[in-house]
Formats: C-alpha cells, sequence, structure tokens
C-alpha cells in the first residue's frame, strides 16, 4: 500500500520497543543493586509490580478499548520496575496491585496510552499509595547483605528522614559537617553504594549512574534534564548550607540520598511527560530541582522528588507552548 505524507521524509531504525529496552537494561544494574541490598524482598516487589502492570494494560487493551495489546513496546515493564523502586521492600503485595492499577489503568490507559498521559505513571502509582497508606509506605527495611532469603528485616529511618530531624543544636554538641555518623546517618561511601535503608530504586546511587551512563551512550536521553535537576539541588543547598551550615542542608548528602537521582535519570526524563526542546528541557529540570529542595527542607516531608516532577508535568504543556521549536527546514531570522 502506497503511504502519502507530507515532508520532510526520513527513515531511522530507532523504534519505541528498542528504546524501551534499552531503558530496562539501563535499569538492570539498580535491580540487581536492590536485589543484593533486599533480598528475596525486593525479588518479590519487583516481580509483583511489573507482572502487574504488564496484566492491567493487556487487560485494558484486550477487554475495554478493544484494541491489540501494547504490552510488547516494554513501556509497561519499565512502569513496573520504576513502580517497584519507589516502594519498601516490606510493602504488602496487595497494595502493589492497587498502585500498579493507579499507574497504568488511570494515569496511562484512561488518557489513551503511551504517549498521551500527562503525568508519569509510576509516580502516580507512588503517590496514591503514600497518600493512602502512609505507614507501609513510610516503613523502611535495612540493607540484608549477604542473607538473601531473609522475610524479616529490621526498619529504620532513611538518610533523608534522620537529616530532616537534626536540630541546628546538633552542631553545638561534638558533631561536624564532616562526621554524620555520630547520628547514624550513613556515610557519603555507604550513600553511593547503597547501605542505606529506602525504597528499592534510591539507595544505590553507583548502580543508578551506570543506567545514565548507559543511556548517554545509547542516546536514549539527552543530559540535559539529568544535568541541570541534580545542579539546582546541589547549588540551592549549598547556597543555604553555606549561610546556615546546618546538617540538614549537607549538599552532598541531598544528592546522594533520596530518590533524587532515580527521578532525574528515569523519571524526569520521560518522553512523553517532559518537554520537547533544549530550552524547555533546562526549565523543566530546574523547576523540579527548586521545588524539590523547597519540599524537602521547608515541608514536613523529608522526600519531595515525586512531588517535584508531578508538579512540573503540569506544566509541560505551557513550557512546550512558550519553547516553540524552530520549524524543520526554516532559516534563522
Amino acid at each position: 500500500m502506497l503511504k502519502i505524507s507530507s515532508a520532510p521524509h526520513m527513515a531511522s531504525p530507532v523504534s519505541t520497543k528498542n528504546l524501551m529496552k534499552d531503558v530496562v537494561i539501563a535499569l538492570m544494574p539498580a535491580v540487581l543493586a536492590a536485589l543484593l541490598i533486599f533480598g528475596f524482598n525486593a525479588f518479590q516487589v519487583l516481580l509483583t509490580s511489573v507482572a502487574a502492570c504488564v496484566a492491567c494494560e493487556y487487560l485494558i487493551c484486550r477487554y475495554f478499548l478493544k484494541i491489540p495489546p501494547t504490552t510488547g513496546d516494554f513501556s509497561a515493564v519499565i512502569t513496573g520496575i520504576l513502580l517497584g523502586f519507589n516502594l519498601p521492600s516490606g510493602i504488602p503485595l496487595w497494595m502493589i496491585l492497587i498502585g500498579a492499577f493507579f499507574a497504568i489503568g488511570i494515569t496511562k490507559m484512561a488518557y489513551g496510552g503511551l504517549g498521551k498521559n500527562l503525568f508519569n505513571p509510576a509516580l502516580v502509582g507512588r503517590v496514591f499509595l503514600f497518600v493512602s497508606f502512609p505507614q507501609q509506605m513510610t516503613t523502611w527495611p535495612q540493607p540484608q547483605f549477604g542473607n538473601f532469603f531473609a522475610i524479616d528485616a529490621q526498619t529504620g529511618a532513611t538518610t533523608l528522614g534522620i537529616l530532616k530531624h537534626l536540630s541546628p543544636e546538633t552542631l553545638s554538641n561534638g558533631l561536624t559537617k564532616y562526621s554524620y555518623h555520630i547520628d547514624n546517618v550513613p556515610s557519603y561511601l555507604n550513600m553511593l553504594l547503597g547501605n542505606t535503608g529506602g525504597s528499592l530504586g534510591e539507595v544505590s546511587a553507583l548502580a543508578l549512574l551506570l543506567g545514565l551512563f548507559y543511556m548517554l551512550c545509547k542516546k536514549v536521553i539527552t543530559w540535559h534534564i539529568p544535568f541541570y535537576y541534580l545542579s539546582t539541588v546541589f547549588i540551592l543547598t549549598s547556597i543555604m548550607w553555606f549561610f546556615k551550615q546546618t546538617p540538614n542542608l549537607d549538599p552532598v548528602a541531598h544528592l546522594l540520598s533520596g530518590g533524587l537521582i532515580l527521578g532525574a535519570v528515569f523519571m524526569a526524563t520521560d518522553y512523553v511527560t517532559s518537554p520537547m526542546t533544549t530550552n524547555g528541557k533546562i526549565i523543566f529540570a530546574v523547576g523540579c530541582g527548586a521545588l524539590t529542595v523547597i519540599i524537602r527542607i521547608f515541608s514536613a516531608y523529608p522526600e519531595g522528588v515525586s512531588f517535584a516532577i508531578l508538579i512540573m508535568n503540569a506544566f509541560v504543556p505551557l513550557i512546550d507552548r512558550w519553547c516553540i521549536p524552530r520549524v524543520y527546514g526554516a532559516g534563522r531570522k
């Protein structure tokens, strides 16, 4: 069949399926780190999350929308992994099914499927579970290195949770900005490697950075959103640290802890919910970074990445409208 369309005509081997496969590959270091750190519980959470997201999309396509299932593009798999990464390893499995339904059924398929959703599906699922089951979503099992099949694990606060409750008077009691171990705050090395409590995908900064490196090499994403997002958080917390010098504002700890790197690398860069142009990406990333710092420092919540990205997702249509790209083939004025 002859297809007639307007110019330009450009052929490319890149497909949605191939891009999604690369993202899945980029997530594998963090998946392996989660399994190593949290053991069998992490395996259960990730398997349940991926299976639930894929099944939900398949059933909606088959029986509600009456269209061929779109699960073959791997986008539901990515949503399942990212949703699992935003959950603690001890969360009841039935709650994951609810989160998967809101991520796929409400946030993605209700808008028409891949490419039409306004908000990041995994983050919506995470936030819905957070506001619905706050106790289960803020109970953080501690690492279980070398004990893969352990079911019960000790729980404790995350790095950001500890920093949130450190008072300025702590400095006068012998704590310096380089000795956080006195108050059970993990060292920078432990935060980098993942020897901390937290959700499955936020603990190992090194594993996430390996995924970033892979996606940049494969040109799956550009460097703009991760760089400007992380830089904004680092600069703002550094300014606050310079003037106040309280342990809550340590800029390096803010970079390495929480879901900052996970959000900046894998969720803020989502093709569908991020701006199309370079200038738009920079505005989006700076906004995400500023909102993350505001929520972390001034709100009652120690973490702010999920809320920051979702808020900026809502502004993406306006950003795209403001940062209109140059018409293909048109000369500069």
